[in-house]
C-alpha cells in the first residue's frame, strides 16, 4: 500500500474511533501517558467572552473566545487531557461600568455562561462581579454560587481607583469565605495616569509592555500585597485567593518582601505566612521550568495549580510542558488536579 492510500485509510479509521480511543492516541503522541496512566487536568484560568457584551461594547480577541459548540469544546478538552475547564469572562470591563450597568452586565454574563454549561461536569465558572457596586458584588457572588453552581469569582484589578483591599469590599470577601469559594485576582489595567507615566513612552512599539510583559504583573503583584497588608487576613482567616502566572512575581521576591516588611514590624516576619495561608497560584501563561521550580520551592506543591490562560495560550503546548516538568507522581497529581479539586470543592 502506498503512503497516500495508507494515510487515507488511517484517517478513515480515526474518524470511527470513540472519543476515549482518540484520547489515548492523542495522549500517547503528545507524551501525556506516564507509565500507562494519564492524569486528566483541571484548569482554572480559561476564558470566554459574552456575545451580548461584545455586541454592546466590543470585545477584541480570537474567535474561540466566544462560546460555541459545547460538544466540540469537550472533544478538544479530551484530546488535550483536560477533565474540567473553569471559565471566566476575559474582558474585565463589566466590573468597572457605571454601577447599575455593572450589576446588569455581570448578571447577564454569568447567566450566559451558566446556560451554556447547562449542568455539564466538564465545565465550571468563575463569576463576573459588579465591583462598581460592592453590595451588588456580594449578592451576585451569592447568586452565582448558590443558584448557578459556580466555583467562585474572578476580579480584574482596581475599579475606578478603588483597590480590592478597600473596606467597601470586606463583605464580598466575607461572603467568599462563608461560601467556601475562592476569588481569583486577575490582572487589570492601572489608573490611566499611572499607566501613562510608566508605559506610554513604549506603548506604540511594544503594546504588551503595559500588559502581559510587565504592566499586568506589576499591577497584580501590588494588589495581592495590599490584600495581605490590610485587614482581611484578620477578618477572614479562611479566605482563599488565587493568583495566575505563577504568582505574579511574588514567589521569586518572597524572601525579600518578607524580610523587608519585618523591618516595619519590630523585626517580626508575617508576610510569607499570610501569603501561604491565603493564596494558591496557577501556571497560566507562564510555562517556565525555572519559574515553576522557584514557585514550588517557595510555596510548596500544594499551592500550585496547572492552568493555561486559554485561548491566549495554547493548551496542547501547556500540557506538554507540565508533563515534562520535574515532578514526583504525587506532586504531578496535586498540580494537575488534586489541588484544584480541594480548592474548588470538586468531586473526584
Amino acid at each position: 500500500m502506498k503512503f497516500g492510500q495508507s494515510h487515507r485509510a488511517s484517517t478513515k479509521l480515526i474518524k470511527r474511533l470513540t472519543n476515549s480511543q482518540r484520547l489515548f492516541i492523542s495522549c500517547f503522541r503528545g507524551g501525556l501517558i506516564h507509565m500507562g496512566k494519564t492524569d486528566q487536568a483541571v484548569v482554572l484560568e480559561e476564558h470566554f467572552a459574552s456575545r451580548a457584551f461584545s455586541d454592546e461594547y466590543g470585545v477584541v480577541g480570537p474567535p474561540s473566545l466566544f462560546l460555541g459548540d459545547r460538544q466540540k469544546r469537550i472533544d478538544e478538552l479530551d484530546l488535550d487531557g483536560i477533565d474540567v475547564q473553569v471559565l471566566s469572562h476575559a474582558p474585565g470591563a463589566a466590573q468597572a461600568l457605571e454601577r447599575q450597568l455593572s450589576v446588569l452586565w455581570s448578571s447577564r454574563i454569568n447567566d450566559e455562561l451558566a446556560e451554556w454549561i447547562d449542568g455539564s461536569r466538564r465545565f465550571g465558572g468563575f463569576a463576573a462581579l459588579p465591583m462598581a457596586d460592592p453590595e451588588g458584588a456580594v449578592r451576585e457572588l451569592d447568586r452565582a454560587v448558590n443558584e448557578l453552581g459556580f466555583c467562585g469569582a474572578m476580579i480584574h484589578g482596581q475599579t475606578g481607583g478603588t483597590m480590592p483591599d478597600d473596606p467597601c469590599y470586606h463583605d464580598l470577601f466575607g461572603m467568599a469565605e462563608a461560601l467556601g469559594v475562592p476569588i481569583y485576582i486577575h490582572p487589570g489595567f492601572p489608573q490611566a495616569d499611572v499607566s501613562a507615566l510608566y508605559y506610554d513612552a513604549y506603548a506604540e512599539r511594544f503594546p504588551m509592555f503595559r500588559m502581559a510583559a510587565a504592566g499586568f504583573t506589576c499591577e497584580t503583584m501590588v494588589i495581592a500585597m495590599r490584600l495581605m497588608l490590610g485587614e482581611i487576613t484578620n477578618l477572614f482567616p479562611d479566605l482563599h485567593l488565587i493568583l495566575g502566572h505563577l504568582g505574579e512575581g511574588i514567589p521569586f521576591l518572597l524572601e525579600r518582601i518578607d524580610e523587608s516588611l519585618a523591618r516595619d514590624n519590630d523585626g517580626e516576619r508575617f508576610f510569607k505566612e499570610r501569603f501561604l495561608r491565603h493564596f494558591a497560584v496557577t501556571t497560566s501563561g507562564n510555562f517556565s521550568d525555572a519559574a515553576l521550580a522557584c514557585t514550588l520551592a517557595e510555596l510548596g506543591p500544594e499551592r500550585v495549580l496547572f492552568s493555561v490562560d486559554w485561548p491566549y495560550c495554547d493548551t496542547r503546548k501547556a500540557r506538554e510542558w507540565i508533563d515534562g516538568a520535574d515532578l514526583s507522581p504525587q506532586d504531578r497529581h496535586a498540580v494537575l488536579r488534586g489541588n484544584a479539586e480541594r480548592l474548588l470543592n470538586l468531586s473526584a
